[in-house]
């Protein structure tokens, strides 16, 4: 029962004046915003988005509105992580540098404890420099 009504249904878009899309929508302009340096959409950031839409007559600012305090605490949060994770990138190079040194002085120390040559090897390798 279920095959024809697929087939029904099938042969009826096929015959429709409607056109269907199966491609995901891009918003007009966003490439070259991106290649001028700018936003993927005129409202992610920018005048007309972080500054008030009004201020008192006296000039006072207006109290912010929601979504900039969403937008502020999002940059907040936001600066925060790239600071922490700065941070633990230099850490790990610190510990990256001091392991090298260590296997450094390691390798130093077990080459000082090799046998040194003696007698007739001593006084070639001298002549030879």
């Amino acid at each position: 029962m279920a095959a024809p009504v697929r087939t029904l249904c099938c042969s009826v878009l096929r015959h429709s004046s409607r056109q269907f899309s199966t491609t995901c929508g891009v918003q007009a302009g966003e490439k070259w915003r991106k290649e001028h340096g700018l936003s993927r959409s005129g409202t992610e950031y920018g005048p007309l988005t972080d500054l008030p839409d009004w201020s008192f007559a006296d000039g006072r600012p207006a109290p912010p509105m929601k979504g900039q305090l969403k937008r502020r605490q999002e940059r907040e949060d936001l600066s925060r992580r790239i600071v922490m994770l700065s941070s633990e990138i230099d850490r790990g190079i610190q510990t990256w540098e001091e392991k090298q040194e260590e296997a450094k002085r390691t390798e130093e120390h077990k080459k000082s404890l090799l046998l040194k040559p003696k007698g007739k090897l001593l006084m070639k390798k001298k002549s030879a420099v």
